[in-house]
């Protein structure tokens, strides 16, 4: 379509042109001629005048022709090219034509993009953060950019992933396509990045200051660890046990991962001290990985103490502000200037509100309760009536950070349709807090789901106590866990910054 476009112009630009040219030639050669002092042309020379005054008239409206087709055409061709992109991109070069992918098979490989594409963005923030701490800012900026594009086209391929999951017959293989293509985008812009994020780093040269930065976050952890401990005991005893579910497990977590960062920075060291660089580097990038997650762990409980204590302080507020609603929706029901929906829809919502209301404040009354589920009820049923607590943005904040952490500590397990729950939930966030609060809750369910039928065949078992495990499920060792567990003494196969070419760089030492 493009190159039709583009041709027909240059055919039309071919035939005006050279009478563009024979108009102002003639003109030329039949100038009109002016007085000296400047009078005005003969009366006989008037029809002349005319001729000439349409014919520059109809030149003038031919250029802006001619370029409003050419910027046409040039649009029509770049958008061509991207669907050529797109299409090259996730299509492999053949001599020969080949079956296009059914629909079922598209399914999958824009689900397997979205889990390569996402696992690769974490583990390259993740290490960034090691080393903006080591070398600051300025000098991370080109790789801080390079996660951000990845992050932009990442979001707009879980957004094309929802729109699909919510109508899958409407153009699904276009749709599909362009989630492969934005995920390989993002990738190829990690990939390009990590020959000059290793050439920064230098670690087979000089690991000595990377090692010093990593076990002092690690000792920072160590205590931060126990001072979680004692926050989720606290807790558990001034709220009602669901309060402190969703992080009940955490601590514990945080101390595997710990364990196996202890293990790896020792190693690490001893590696560096034997004058074995390539191995050092391994046990360096897997301890690294588990110090980030065993502080996502430790950073969840803090975050729920004080999301609990502001819904807390906000709970009365939210009542007294549904209770106005209730009032409100009463009066016009009453002077019959309700019209926002049936008369008896109405009263219904206003008498569940009332009754919901009631038991929220009987239970906070009565003893240790769970301020967030408050929020979150008071919410719901007051929306009806055309009203949402301002604290509910604090609920669905919490929920969407709980997911992330769940999802980013698990990810050796968790699918796309998780993740994608999850994006769009933070899409949501400051627009539509209620539903960014629905697509959360859902994303931790899927995620949950996705790690229980995974499993773990290792787990309980003493003699599986070195944390390689957990490493593995939190996608910090690729591959699985058998393969993972032979290779741990050398290091395993850590996840570095970089896409799909270049994060398993650093394989098991020879």
């Amino acid at each position: 379509m493009a190159h039709t476009a583009l041709g027909g112009l240059i055919g039309v630009m071919w035939l005006v042109l050279p009478g563009m040219t024979a108009d102002q030639e003639g003109h030329e050669s039949h100038e009109v001629p002016v007085s000296v002092l400047g009078s005005a042309p003969a009366v006989s020379e008037a029809p002349a005048v005319a001729a000439q005054e349409e014919e520059t008239s109809t030149g003038d409206l031919v250029l802006p022709l001619v370029a409003a087709g050419a910027a046409t055409a040039v649009a029509a061709y770049s958008y061509a090219r991207r669907r050529r992109r797109v299409r090259t991109r996730t299509a492999p070069a053949a001599l020969f034509p080949v079956a296009q992918p059914t629909a079922p098979e598209l399914d999958r490989q824009a689900r397997k993009s979205l889990v390569a594409a996402d696992d690769c963005l974490r583990t390259s923030r993740e290490e960034l953060g090691f080393v903006e701490g080591l070398f600051g800012a300025e000098a991370v900026a080109p790789f801080t950019e390079a996660v951000r594009y990845a992050e932009t086209e990442l979001s707009a391929a879980f957004q094309l992933r929802q729109t699909y999951d919510d109508n899958p017959t409407d153009a699904y293989r276009d749709a599909l396509d362009e989630i492969v293509a934005r995920c390989v985008d993002a990738g190829r812009r990690l990939d390009a990045e990590a020959a000059g994020f290793d050439q920064l780093r230098a670690l087979e040269q000089d690991m000595s200051g990377a090692l010093r930065h990593a076990e002092v976050r690690f000792r920072e952890l160590t205590g931060r660890t126990g001072a979680a401990e004692a926050t989720l005991a606290d807790l558990r005893e001034r709220y009602a046990p669901s309060a402190s579910l969703l992080v009940s497990g955490q601590v514990e977590q945080a101390k595997d991962r710990l364990v196996f960062a202890t293990t790896g920075l020792n190693r690490a060291r001893q590696s560096a001290d034997l004058g074995d660089p390539e191995r050092a580097v391994l046990q360096l990038r897997a301890a690294e990985g588990a110090i980030t997650q065993a502080e996502m762990f430790v950073d969840g409980v803090d975050r729920l103490a004080s999301a609990l204590a502001a819904a807390a302080q906000a709970v009365p507020d939210a009542l007294d502000e549904a209770e106005t609603a209730v009032v409100e929706t009463r009066e016009r029901l009453a002077e019959g200037t309700a019209d926002r929906e049936p008369v008896g829809a109405l009263e219904g919502h206003v008498s569940r509100t009332e009754a919901a209301l009631t038991a929220v404040r009987e239970e906070a009354a009565a003893g240790p309760y769970d301020p967030l589920e408050a929020l979150r009820r008071v919410s719901v049923v007051s929306a009806p009536l055309g009203t949402v607590p301002g604290a509910l943005r604090l609920v669905t904040r919490w929920a969407t950070d709980a997911a992330d952490v769940f999802v980013g500590t698990h990810r050796g397990a968790v699918g796309a349709e998780a993740r994608t729950r999850l994006a769009e939930a933070r899409r949501l966030l400051d627009r539509d807090p209620a539903e960014a609060d629905a697509f959360a809750r859902q994303a931790r369910e899927l995620a949950e789901r996705d790690v229980r039928a995974h499993g773990n065949p290792y787990g309980g078992r003493p003699e599986h106590t070195n944390g390689v495990a957990g490493a593995v499920l939190g996608g910090i060792l690729l591959g699985d866990l058998p393969d993972a567990e032979a290779e741990a003494l050398t290091g395993g196969t850590p996840g570095s910054f970089g896409g799909p070419a270049t994060r398993a760089r650093r394989g098991v030492a020879p």
